[in-house]
Protein backbone atom coordinates (compact mmCIF):
# COMPACT_ATOMS: atom_id res chain seq x y z
CA UNK A 1 0.00 0.00 0.00
CA UNK A 2 1.46 3.30 -1.09
CA UNK A 3 0.61 6.50 0.77
CA UNK A 4 0.08 9.67 -1.19
CA UNK A 5 2.11 12.72 -0.28
CA UNK A 6 -1.03 14.45 1.03
CA UNK A 7 -1.93 11.50 3.28
CA UNK A 8 1.63 11.33 4.59
CA UNK A 9 1.61 15.06 5.44
CA UNK A 10 -1.78 14.73 7.14
CA UNK A 11 -0.49 11.84 9.29
CA UNK A 12 2.57 13.92 10.23
CA UNK A 13 0.37 16.87 11.15
CA UNK A 14 -1.87 14.67 13.32
CA UNK A 15 1.17 13.15 15.06
CA UNK A 16 2.58 16.64 15.66
CA UNK A 17 -0.70 17.82 17.18
CA UNK A 18 -0.97 14.68 19.33
CA UNK A 19 2.56 15.27 20.59
CA UNK A 20 1.27 18.44 22.26
CA UNK A 21 -1.00 16.31 24.44
CA UNK A 22 1.23 13.37 25.33
CA UNK A 23 4.81 14.68 25.37
CA UNK A 24 6.76 17.51 27.06
CA UNK A 25 6.76 19.23 23.67
CA UNK A 26 3.17 20.23 24.38
CA UNK A 27 4.02 21.88 27.67
CA UNK A 28 6.96 23.81 26.22
CA UNK A 29 4.87 24.72 23.18
CA UNK A 30 2.15 26.18 25.42
CA UNK A 31 4.79 27.99 27.47
CA UNK A 32 6.26 29.48 24.29
CA UNK A 33 2.82 30.52 23.00
CA UNK A 34 1.94 32.13 26.36
CA UNK A 35 5.18 34.13 26.27
CA UNK A 36 4.68 35.01 22.61
CA UNK A 37 1.15 36.35 23.03
CA UNK A 38 1.55 37.99 26.47
CA UNK A 39 1.13 41.74 26.51
CA UNK A 40 2.54 44.39 28.80
CA UNK A 41 0.37 45.60 31.68
CA UNK A 42 -2.02 48.39 30.69
CA UNK A 43 -0.77 51.85 31.65
CA UNK A 44 -3.57 53.74 33.36
CA UNK A 45 -4.04 57.37 32.28
CA UNK A 46 -3.01 59.83 35.03
CA UNK A 47 -6.54 61.15 35.60
CA UNK A 48 -7.88 57.61 36.18
CA UNK A 49 -5.22 56.34 38.59
CA UNK A 50 -6.35 55.15 42.00
CA UNK A 51 -4.23 55.88 45.06
CA UNK A 52 -3.70 53.10 47.59
CA UNK A 53 -5.77 53.80 50.69
CA UNK A 54 -2.93 52.61 52.89
CA UNK A 55 0.09 50.35 52.90
CA UNK A 56 -1.00 48.43 55.98
CA UNK A 57 -0.87 44.95 54.46
CA UNK A 58 0.56 41.97 56.30
CA UNK A 59 2.44 39.43 54.19
CA UNK A 60 4.95 36.63 54.77
CA UNK A 61 8.42 36.39 53.28
CA UNK A 62 10.26 33.29 52.08
CA UNK A 63 11.27 32.40 55.64
CA UNK A 64 7.58 32.56 56.60
CA UNK A 65 8.15 35.68 58.73
CA UNK A 66 5.55 38.44 58.79
CA UNK A 67 6.35 41.83 57.29
CA UNK A 68 4.38 44.87 56.20
CA UNK A 69 3.89 46.30 52.74
CA UNK A 70 4.66 49.64 54.48
CA UNK A 71 8.30 49.13 53.53
CA UNK A 72 7.34 50.01 49.93
CA UNK A 73 5.74 53.34 50.79
CA UNK A 74 7.42 56.03 48.67
CA UNK A 75 8.94 53.44 46.32
CA UNK A 76 8.07 51.95 42.94
CA UNK A 77 6.60 48.48 43.42
CA UNK A 78 5.49 45.63 41.20
CA UNK A 79 2.88 43.29 42.66
CA UNK A 80 2.15 40.04 40.83
CA UNK A 81 -0.38 37.47 42.00
CA UNK A 82 0.60 34.02 40.73
CA UNK A 83 0.27 30.33 41.52
CA UNK A 84 2.70 27.48 40.90
CA UNK A 85 -0.18 25.20 39.89
CA UNK A 86 -1.47 27.59 37.21
CA UNK A 87 0.81 26.40 34.45
CA UNK A 88 2.04 27.26 31.93
CA UNK A 89 0.54 30.77 32.26
CA UNK A 90 2.20 31.71 35.56
CA UNK A 91 5.49 30.11 34.57
CA UNK A 92 5.60 32.19 31.40
CA UNK A 93 4.91 35.35 33.39
CA UNK A 94 7.42 34.54 36.14
CA UNK A 95 10.22 33.94 33.63
CA UNK A 96 9.78 37.47 32.24
CA UNK A 97 9.41 38.94 35.72
CA UNK A 98 12.66 37.25 36.79
CA UNK A 99 14.52 38.97 33.92
CA UNK A 100 13.07 42.32 35.00
CA UNK A 101 14.01 41.61 38.62
CA UNK A 102 17.59 40.83 37.60
CA UNK A 103 17.87 44.32 36.08
CA UNK A 104 15.84 46.36 38.60
CA UNK A 105 16.43 44.69 41.97
CA UNK A 106 17.30 47.28 44.59
CA UNK A 107 15.54 50.00 42.57
CA UNK A 108 12.01 48.54 42.44
CA UNK A 109 10.27 46.48 45.13
CA UNK A 110 9.06 43.16 43.69
CA UNK A 111 6.19 41.20 45.22
CA UNK A 112 5.56 37.81 43.62
CA UNK A 113 2.57 36.91 45.80
CA UNK A 114 1.02 33.47 46.14
CA UNK A 115 -1.52 32.01 48.55
CA UNK A 116 0.06 28.54 48.51
CA UNK A 117 2.08 26.60 51.04
CA UNK A 118 5.87 26.71 50.79
CA UNK A 119 6.82 23.26 49.40
CA UNK A 120 5.20 23.53 45.94
CA UNK A 121 6.33 27.15 45.60
CA UNK A 122 9.93 26.31 46.51
CA UNK A 123 9.90 23.37 44.08
CA UNK A 124 8.56 25.63 41.31
CA UNK A 125 11.10 28.39 42.04
CA UNK A 126 13.95 25.89 41.90
CA UNK A 127 12.70 24.32 38.66
CA UNK A 128 12.20 27.67 36.90
CA UNK A 129 15.29 29.26 38.52
CA UNK A 130 13.38 32.07 40.27
CA UNK A 131 15.71 34.05 42.53
CA UNK A 132 13.44 36.99 43.31
CA UNK A 133 11.85 36.86 46.75
CA UNK A 134 8.52 35.06 46.92
CA UNK A 135 5.83 36.62 49.08
CA UNK A 136 3.02 34.70 50.74
CA UNK A 137 -0.47 36.11 51.06
CA UNK A 138 -2.24 35.83 54.38
CA UNK A 139 -5.73 34.65 53.52
CA UNK A 140 -8.42 36.82 55.09
CA UNK A 141 -6.19 39.82 55.87
CA UNK A 142 -7.13 43.13 54.31
CA UNK A 143 -5.26 44.24 51.22
CA UNK A 144 -4.85 47.69 49.62
CA UNK A 145 -5.17 45.99 46.20
CA UNK A 146 -7.93 43.91 44.73
CA UNK A 147 -6.70 40.32 44.91
CA UNK A 148 -7.53 38.84 41.54
CA UNK A 149 -7.34 35.34 40.06
CA UNK A 150 -3.70 34.64 39.13
CA UNK A 151 -1.97 35.72 37.07
CA UNK A 152 -2.75 39.39 37.77
CA UNK A 153 -0.43 42.31 38.33
CA UNK A 154 -0.02 45.96 39.34
CA UNK A 155 2.69 48.60 39.09
CA UNK A 156 2.59 51.25 41.84
CA UNK A 157 4.48 54.56 41.70
CA UNK A 158 6.22 56.43 44.52
CA UNK A 159 3.05 58.41 45.25
CA UNK A 160 1.09 55.19 45.83
CA UNK A 161 -0.86 55.41 42.56
CA UNK A 162 -1.67 52.27 40.57
CA UNK A 163 -0.09 53.23 37.24
CA UNK A 164 -0.52 49.91 35.44
CA UNK A 165 -2.49 46.73 35.89
CA UNK A 166 -3.24 43.54 34.04
CA UNK A 167 -5.41 40.48 34.51
CA UNK A 168 -3.84 37.51 32.81
CA UNK A 169 -0.28 36.95 31.66
CA UNK A 170 1.93 40.03 31.47
CA UNK A 171 5.03 40.48 29.36
CA UNK A 172 7.34 41.92 31.99
CA UNK A 173 10.48 41.85 29.91
CA UNK A 174 9.20 44.41 27.39
CA UNK A 175 10.44 47.81 26.31
CA UNK A 176 7.10 49.33 27.38
CA UNK A 177 7.48 48.12 30.98
CA UNK A 178 11.15 49.09 31.18
CA UNK A 179 10.41 52.58 29.82
CA UNK A 180 7.61 53.00 32.37
CA UNK A 181 9.85 51.88 35.25
CA UNK A 182 12.68 54.17 34.15
CA UNK A 183 10.22 57.09 34.05
CA UNK A 184 8.80 56.23 37.50
CA UNK A 185 12.28 55.92 39.02
CA UNK A 186 13.34 59.43 37.92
Amino acid sequence: MKLSKKTFLNVLLILFILSFFVTPLGYYGKLFLNQLFAQSPEIIPEEQREVLADYNWRLKNEEWDFFSFEKSKGKVAIVVFWASWKLPACEAEMRGLQKLYDDYKGKVDFYAITNEERPPVEEFAEKVKITMPITYLIIGDKSPLEIKEPPASYIINKAGEIVASKEGISDWNSKKVRTLLDTLLR
